[in-house]
């Protein structure tokens, strides 16, 4: 584990700083007087960006090489933080939104290939777990720099500009070899849904889930009069359930059939949104135990999802399947955003927790009703990760995804005749044409 330090250091540095701009500008964009409907609109850009990166940033890396790579797409986050101090205004920060989405994911991209190419098999797994632990602890911790100044000044965007430099400066001293980049595939979008049709609905609608939360909990916490501590704590401790609370439910994933514990999770995430509808005070106890069962049975249920994909898709298409699966959380994460922005700006805070809760019904009432029309055998020995949403590249990390394109490898291998024994002799049991 010793020389993936440079890595593992430079992507929690990196998630600090990100895991703080998100909160920033939702608090500091309400100070300026944005309405949440213009709010959520800046806050889909982001996601609309690491869509969009998802396939633009590996074309760059591809050209550059990665130390190269992450210094362009580390230059490009640091730069677009500090101009969102400078242009403070609706249209510059949305396109600085997406510009930043775009950085990010192209940082995820090289970081995440690096990891895959450094770290042997069967450290696949525990290092996957290592890294998403990374990114989780770093984003909850990454919340509270936000007492550290008041969020319409120019410190605490410059802070997010020195970690974000900071996190350049392990990742480009590193001495360990750059890694090739090969094209990656992806499964047909149809194809997908007729393998695992539980898992693509749950990733898209995990996708409104997750992009709304990351997108405007800060303003929702805002709009209950909570003050910039407050809110810091807000996001962490739902951020925290969602770290804490994924590993209980996917060991019960891990134990039957995962669109039993997709209907769950999404059920519960709805009863504790709904339940956020009549917390007495927003500003007590109350509030945060709500949102604590909320980020642990929501941010669960996309890496169900995806464990219920491993389970039904062949070998040979686990990666392009996973990458599939992931534009379709990006593509609903770009527009989380902006229909809980539409909402609150029509009706109020109340909301954001009402599309929350409207979201998860919705999944749980599809997952059951494939539960009551069809009963599937896993094909495969999938198990649960405990994971977030970052770049297709992540999904090479995962041991079954690896032992399959070891498999693949192998039968590759096996097939190909060897010259020494001459031509291969047609089979007595096949007529010739």
């Amino acid at each position: 584990m010793l020389p993936l330090g440079a890595l593992l250091s430079g992507t929690a540095l990196l998630l600090l700083g990100s895991g703080l701009l998100g909160t920033l500008l939702g608090v500091r964009g309400s100070y300026e007087g944005y309405g949440d409907q213009v709010l959520g609109l800046i806050m889909s850009g982001y996601f609309l960006g690491f869509f969009l990166g998802t396939f633009l940033a590996p074309r760059a890396i591809r050209r550059m090489g990665h130390i190269r790579a992450f210094s362009f797409f580390g230059a490009l986050f640091a730069s677009t933080v500090l101009a969102h101090a400078i242009w403070v205004t609706p249209v510059t920060w949305g396109l600085l939104r997406v510009a930043t989405g775009l950085a990010v994911v192209g940082l995820y991209t090289v970081i995440e290939s690096w990891l895959n190419a450094t770290v042997e098999g069967a450290q696949r797994g525990r290092v996957f777990a290592v890294y998403m632990v990374i990114n989780l602890a770093a984003l909850a911790i990454g919340q509270q720099f936000l007492r550290l100044a008041a969020p319409e000044s120019f410190a605490l965007f410059s802070l997010v500009a020195i970690l974000i430099c900071a996190a350049m400066l392990p990742v480009t001293a590193t001495r360990m070899a750059q890694p090739v980049m090969s094209p990656s595939e992806r499964l047909g979008v149809r194809r997908l849904f007729r393998l695992a049709p539980a898992a693509g609905v749950g990733s898209l609608f995990s996708g409104i889930s997750i992009g709304t939360f990351w997108g405007l909990a800060p303003v929702y916490a805002g709009r209950l009069e909570l003050d910039n501590e407050s809110v810091a704590m807000f996001m962490t401790v739902t951020i925290v359930g969602g770290a804490l609370l994924q590993w209980p439910i996917g060991r019960l994933s891990d134990s039957g059939d995962r669109r039993r514990t997709l209907a769950i999770s999404s059920l519960g995430a709805a009863v504790a949104a709904g339940a956020a509808l009549f917390v007495a005070s927003p500003t007590g106890a109350g509030l945060y135990i709500v949102y604590f069962l909320y980020g642990g049975l929501s941010f669960a249920i996309y890496p169900v999802a995806v464990a219920h994909l491993l389970d039904h898709v062949a070998p040979e298409d686990l990666l392009p399947a996973c990458s599939t699966n992931l534009l379709l959380h990006g593509l609903g994460a770009a527009l989380g955003p902006a229909l809980a922005g539409f909402a609150m700006g029509r009706f109020g805070p109340g909301a954001f927790p009402g599309l929350l809760l409207v979201v998860h019904v919705l999944l749980a009432a599809y997952v059951a009703s494939r539960l009551l029309i069809r009963t599937r055998v896993v094909a495969g020995d999938a198990h649960f990760h405990a994971m977030l949403r970052t770049s297709p590249t992540a999904m090479e990390m995962l041991p079954e995804v690896d032992a399959a394109q070891d498999e693949l490898e192998g039968t590759t291998e096996s097939a190909a005749p060897d010259p020494a024994e001459g031509p291969v002799e047609p089979d007595a049991g096949i007529r010739e044409q």
